[in-house]
Order: structure tokens, then C-alpha cells, then sequence
């Protein structure tokens, strides 16, 4: 058995029927007035009835596109927000590990890129002494540091717990340096209210990489300074060796520093 579609609604019927009355009348010549009068009548109430009608369904058109404006909207906000979800870290809103990497990587491919990579001393510490609010706490004052820090358009990433980068485009070593200096000294500075009145410090490693390597290869690099910033005493600034090509080589294939300097904390 085969379904038959439904015919739709014809909504202007009445005034279909009402303009074909009318026009019965008038071919029919001059006659009943009364018949006329009549026909005339009905057309009129059709005629306001078929105005009402296409205000209300103007009005609901109106309404309809208002709507749909509105959860155009909304859907765009919504994709903007998973967008930012998706890149940024939730607590202090710098960019996440793989946003940050995914940046390193564009820059690389068109610009030399600095990085500095900072670690926050004795964090666990905080921690388990005060509790992860506080330690929160801590994480966003550093935060705040970098960001009064960090010139346009360099880019801060959270790349663990504890550990933040800055990815410098067109960065030189000694630019990195200068800021990792800052924000070592904004950081020793700043009073974070630890209920011992205890200072919070950072560690920070640095390295320097020509256009075409990548965010691996850069962050070995400033991660084996960091580590000598840490066993060096903390709270100081160590920049990896100089990048060397490798012998015979002109690709972008760095080796990892042979020496690690800091400058003076």
C-alpha cells in the first residue's frame, strides 16, 4: 500500500471563493443589487481577513528570523568557545601544551624562534604545605609576571604543572635572556601571601633555534638548561649552547648543547 502525501492547507480558500462570487456577479452584467451588495461583502471581510492573515504571518517570519539570528549566534559563540577550550589551559587561560607546540611549529617554519622555558621552584612544596588552592594561587601570580613581561607577539604556554613557555619569534638568545630576567626578578619580587611568608622563585632554561627546526628540538634544548638552572641552586637563568649545524649538513638538524652558561641570576 503506497502513502499518499496529504494535500496542504489551502489558507486563502475563503478569499479564493469569496473573488469568485464577486466575479460571478460582475460578468453576470447589471442585476440584483442585492446579490452584488452581498458579493461585494464577502469580499470585502475576506480581503481584511487575508490582511490580518499576512500581518500575523509577517510578524511570525519576523520572529522566525529573529530566532534564527539568535542561534546563529549562540552556535557561533558556542564553536568559539570549544575553540578556546580546545587551545587554552583552564586555570590561567595561557595556552595549553599542544596549542603552544602547535604555535612553535608555525613560527618555525617561517622565522629563527627563541624559547624560554620556566619551572616554579619547590612547587610540590607549596602544595603539599598549603594545599593545591593556594598553589593555584602561586600559578596564576607567575602567570601574571609573564604576562607584564612578554612583548607583542610572543606567545606563553603552560607546558606542565608547573612549567610555562614563551615562544619569541625572530627572537635573539640575548632578547630571551633579558626576559627571562625580568620575570625571574618579577617573580623573587612579588609577595604571593603564603601563610609563612615564605618567597616563591623560578628556574629558567633557554634556547635558540634557526627557521625550519621545531618546538622538540628547541624545548631539549632550554629543558637540559633549565635542569642546569636547577642543579646550579635555582631562582637563575641558563641558555643552552649556541646551535651548530652538523658537520657536512645543511639541513635544520640541531644537536642537543655540548655546554649550558647562565648568566649571572
Amino acid at each position: 500500500m503506497h502513502d499518499v502525501a496529504a494535500t496542504p492547507p489551502d489558507l486563502f480558500d475563503a478569499e479564493r471563493q469569496a473573488l469568485a462570487a464577486a466575479r460571478a456577479v460582475h460578468d453576470a452584467g447589471p442585476g440584483d443589487a442585492a446579490a452584488s451588495h452581498a458579493a461585494l461583502g464577502e469580499l470585502l471581510a475576506s480581503y481584511d481577513r487575508l490582511l490580518r492573515e499576512t500581518r500575523r504571518l509577517v510578524r511570525r517570519s519576523d520572529r522566525a528570523e529573529l530566532e534564527m539570528t539568535r542561534l546563529n549566534q549562540r552556535l557561533q559563540d558556542l564553536a568559539a568557545e570549544l575553540e578556546y577550550r580546545a587551545t587554552h589551559d583552564p586555570l590561567t587561560g595561557v595556552l595549553n601544551r599542544a596549542a603552544i607546540i602547535e604555535l612553535a611549529n608555525r613560527h618555525f617554519l617561517s622565522h629563527d624562534v627563541a624559547l624560554v622555558v620556566l619551572d616554579i621552584d619547590h612547587f610540590k612544596r607549596v602544595n603539599d604545605s598549603f594545599g593545591h588552592p593556594t598553589g593555584d594561587r602561586v600559578i596564576l601570580g607567575v602567570v601574571d609576571c609573564l604576562q607584564h613581561a612578554v612583548p607583542p607577539g610572543a606567545q606563553i604556554g603552560r607546558v606542565g604543572g608547573e612549567e610555562f613557555t614563551v615562544v619569541l619569534p625572530d627572537g635573539a638568545m640575548e632578547r630571551a635572556a633579558q626576559l627571562a630576567q625580568r620575570v625571574r626578578r618579577a617573580i623573587e619580587g612579588r609577595d604571593f601571601g603564603l601563610p609563612d611568608g615564605s618567597r616563591i622563585t623560578a628556574s629558567f632554561g633557554l634556547s635558540w633555534m634557526p627557521r625550519g627546526a621545531g618546538f622538540d628540538l628547541a624545548y631539549a634544548q632550554a629543558d637540559e638548561a633549565l635542569y642546569a638552572a636547577k642543579r646550579g641552586g635555582r631562582n637563575q637563568v641558563a641558555c643552552a649552547a649556541p646551535w651548530v649545524p652538523a658537520a657536512g649538513s645543511d639541513d635544520a638538524a640541531p644537536a642537543l648543547p655540548s655546554a649550558v652558561g647562565a648568566p649571572g641570576a
